[in-house]
């Protein structure tokens, strides 16, 4: 059983000979891999070790994690299983194991729903946008950034349906006092 080890921090300028000679003293049995973007073909910060026992994943963990390497310490950790589903690009979906889960990952995914009495043009269907996981996650890179600055802003996508309403709310509060 092969175990995959997730590697941090490295340098935008590298390949993977440079990587395989850093893991070289512990055997032929490791290998690498840097995960480049495909436009440049640099390195996108990022790349996996495989070896061959967790033993051996914890002595390269405790070994190399915080070693530095050309200038940047390196982070080794545990990688995520694969998932099912996403893509063929495989390695370039995984994201490492991290005891605090990023805004997107704690984030519940949730499909939007039409709004009772709000533009949905009559269909009844959701206007959510088609383009996967893409839009969810950039919507909830967004709203985590705007939450730091202490504002909460609505989604973009119901801003037209959520002042329409705010109307009808006030409208309603005016006729009951």
């Amino acid at each position: 059983m092969s175990i995959r080890l997730y590697v941090g921090n490295l340098p935008k300028e590298l390949d993977r000979q440079e990587l395989q000679e850093v893991f070289a003293p512990e055997g032929e049995s490791v290998t690498t891999k840097v995960i480049t973007d495909r436009k440049t073909g640099k390195c996108r910060g990022f790349g996996f070790v495989t070896v061959l026992t967790d033993e051996q994943a914890d002595q390269i963990i405790e070994k190399y994690n915080g070693l530095m390497f050309k200038e940047n310490p390196l982070k080794i950790e545990k990688a995520l299983p694969r998932t099912k589903g996403k893509s063929d690009k495989g390695d370039e979906e995984q994201q490492p194991q991290s005891a605090t889960p990023s805004p997107v990952q704690s984030q519940p995914q949730q499909r939007s729903a039409p709004v009772p009495g709000g533009g949905g043009g009559g269909s009844g269907k959701s206007n959510r946008r088609r383009g996967g996981d893409k839009s969810r996650r950039n919507t909830a890179t967004s709203t985590s950034s705007n939450n730091d600055s202490g504002s909460v802003q609505p989604d973009p996508r119901w801003a037209s349906a959520l002042e329409e309403l705010k109307q009808r709310l006030q409208e309603a509060q005016t006729t009951n006092s």
